[in-house]
């Protein structure tokens, strides 16, 4: 491991970054003003040990070159390692490895050089700087992992950001590393875990374990992940995180500090440490790094080599958001706005786990909650707690399923009663029976297509003429990612590539549209962010009639889209048109019609 040496610290061949000549550079290129130039000039007295590029664009000048844009300091670091001849490197945390970062050089020689180790193979390393023209710590580095160097030019506040991160989350690891990291009795924690350092929250022995933890909670929030699975191995523990709804490796930690995150994790959660054997669930609310309130669902699982934990990341932001926020076109957003408003009946929103159910669910709720409605739901388990519901959670251990909670809540004289999941024949009846007595019900079933939650309600037992009387309409949804803008390239179209979403879209097809190629921005995927596509379903008389023992699903969805229903293939091909999202994409996400 390479330390800080006096010889490295002053060698001759060092030579920072001169803000003046830059910014003389900058206006030759007619990128900034002489103005500007002059003004950043002035500034830089502010903050003297400031990079020089940090300087410029702090000043939000516009760029000349892309006029109406500021100067961004990302745009400078590109036009800099463009001048000096030196590749430019995104730093994205998920594509980087933190133990080959910080076993290749001390903590201290990366802090004074600001520089950090992102690659390497048999023969080089790929080290990521911000001061091109400080070189004096190359040759100790090359002759201490006996590998040529390649350089490369990076972010100045991600580069400092990065190494403070991983050199902290590695001194964490090793000292969470042995007896008296992973012993230690439970705490009695509040149900606000606020994330502000161990030395208030934790002794001293527990006090690494605690660091992992702040820094997993952080981490998944800064790369906007919806799941964190941290997951027992032979040798050591993985932790993945899913983003834009895909499964993406972060970090490995040793067998022996992954079972420590664990037990560190289930004490906040308020599960019982102790019991390894069978399944647990817990919560824990949490600040996001803005200061935002966000709430985890924690779940265990005994596997073959220790338990298996994954958090669910709930954004109350997101579960509160408006209707409008869900990205339904008017007509839809007219005709569900319209089956809230009714006073009795049941309406149903499917699709599989990931789909935004939840979300569409609770801004529903929001919707309807109003001071004169006592609104109640029946939860497995409670997504967020909303203090405008009364919510009562499933607890199968003393037989309160979501039929008895149905059950109870009718006695509590409810306006609107939320379920959530009807999975069996006496939920499904339950549900029935508070429609027909008087109340709105809304519920979640898994079933492909809005049609097919006719089918799914006659299997559970529910007869057609109950069906008839009391369910509104469905709602079938799914999410789909959509392009990143800054790497998708335009693609060429034939009709065979639409397959099933060829009699989805509307008007002729379309002969080019684009397609995923991938970037640091988007972490190499080829998307960024994810859109809601939907299909609605309104019953009326004409879908009543065909409701019987064995209901043609053909004839139903015609009979759908006649009455103003959109497909989801029809709403993933408006994407692919619009160019948001590839048509590799709408063809994995649109359910095949399936009669």
């Amino acid at each position: 491991m390479v330390t800080v040496s006096p010889v490295t610290a002053s060698h001759a061949a060092d030579r920072p970054l001169d803000l003046g000549e830059l910014l003389q550079a900058l206006v030759r290129q007619q990128r900034i003003t002489p103005t500007a130039a002059e003004l950043a000039l002035a500034h830089n007295g502010e903050a003297p040990h400031a990079h020089p590029l940090e300087v410029i664009a702090a000043l939000g000048t516009s760029d000349l070159a892309t006029p109406g844009q500021p100067l961004e300091l990302e745009a400078l670091c590109i036009w800099l390692a463009d001048r000096l001849g030196l590749p430019y490197q995104r730093l994205d945390p998920l594509k980087l490895d933190p133990r080959l970062a910080t076993k290749a050089m001390s903590a201290a020689f990366a802090r004074h050089h600001q520089i950090l180790v992102i690659a390497a193979d048999d023969r080089s390393l790929t080290v990521a700087c911000a001061q091109p023209g400080m070189r004096g710590w190359e040759a100790d580095l090359a002759q201490t992992c006996h590998k040529t160097i390649r350089r490369v030019m990076a972010n100045p506040v991600v580069l400092r950001r990065l190494i403070e991160e991983f050199f902290r989350l590695a001194q964490s690891v090793r000292g969470a590393y042995g007896p008296a990291g992973i012993t230690g009795k439970p705490e009695n924690f509040e149900q606000l875990v606020r994330l502000q350092g161990v030395e208030e929250s934790a002794s001293s022995y527990e006090a690494p374990v605690v660091q992992i933890v702040d820094w997993l909670f952080k981490y998944a929030f800064e790369q906007g992940a919806s799941d964190v699975h941290i997951e027992p191995r032979r040798e050591h523990g993985d932790i993945r995180l899913r983003i834009d709804g895909i499964l993406r490796d972060a970090y490995q930690l040793p067998a022996q500090v992954t079972l420590a995150v664990i037990s560190r994790l289930k004490s906040l959660g308020r599960m019982n440490v102790a019991e390894k054997r069978k399944p647990q669930d817990g919560r824990v609310k949490t600040q996001a790094p803005g200061g935002a309130t966000i709430e985890l669902r924690l779940a265990t699982l005994p596997t073959a080599f220790g338990e298996k934990l994954v958090m669910r990341i709930f954004d109350p932001a997101v579960l509160r958001q408006g209707l409008e926020a869900l990205g339904l076109d008017s007509e839809d957003l007219r005709r569900w706005r319209g089956l809230l408003a009714r006073p009795h009946g049941i309406i149903l929103v499917t699709g599989p786990t990931g789909s935004g159910k939840t979300t569409t669910l609770y801004a529903s709720l929001h919707r309807v909650a109003k001071r004169g409605v006592n609104l109640c739901t029946i939860e497995d388990p409670i997504e967020m707690v909303e203090p405008a519901f009364n919510q009562m959670q499933v607890r199968p251990a003393i037989d309160l399923g979501f039929a008895e909670g149905v059950r109870a809540l009718l006695r509590q004289d409810p306006d609107i009663i939320m379920i959530g999941e009807i999975r069996d024949t006496e939920t499904a009846t339950m549900a029935v029976q508070a429609a027909l007595t008087g109340h709105l019900v809304l519920s979640t079933l898994h079933t492909n297509d809005a049609p097919g939650a006719l089918t799914r309600l006659l299997e559970l037992g529910v007869p057609g003429y109950l069906v008839k009387a009391t369910l509104l309409g469905v709602m079938a949804q799914r999410l789909l990612r959509l392009l990143c803008d800054h790497c998708k390239v335009e693609q060429a179209f034939v009709p065979e590539d639409w397959q099933g979403l060829a009699d989805a879209a509307t008007g002729p097809l379309p002969k080019a549209g684009y397609k995923a190629t991938g970037c640091e921005l988007c972490g190499g995927s080829g998307y960024k962010g994810r859109a809601g596509i939907y299909e609605l379903m309104v019953m009326n008389a004409a879908l009543a009639a065909k409701i019987d023992s064995t209901p043609d699903l053909s004839t139903v969805r015609r009979l759908a889209c006649e009455n103003g229903m959109r497909t989801l293939g029809l709403a993933a091909a408006r994407l692919v048109m619009a160019g948001r999202t590839s048509l590799a994409e709408a063809l994995r996400v649109a359910p095949a019609q399936q009669d």
